[in-house]
């Protein structure tokens, strides 16, 4: 992963051992990155996340889908 793709990622994701049992969060809430998938994952959209998670702006969803996506290319691509 690049020093910027990283930088990016930590404006989206934080963790913290002792917030959501240290499950990866969207930056500045406690809404688990987990939820995004489990919801697309299950044919719902992104304005059906953001609907139950309304402490997640667009903007965080649509970075991260962007970086899990480049990232995920970037491995089976090597």
């Amino acid at each position: 992963m690049t020093v910027e793709r990283k930088a990016k990622l930590n404006q989206v994701v934080w963790i913290n051992p002792d917030r959501m049992s240290g499950a990866p969060c969207f930056a500045g809430t406690r809404v688990p990155i987990q939820m995004l998938l489990d919801h697309l994952k299950h044919g719902e959209t992104i304005e059906d996340f953001l609907e139950g998670a309304p402490t997640v702006t667009r903007e965080q969803a649509e970075l991260f889908l962007e970086l899990a996506s480049e990232q995920l290319i970037e491995c089976v691509s090597s």
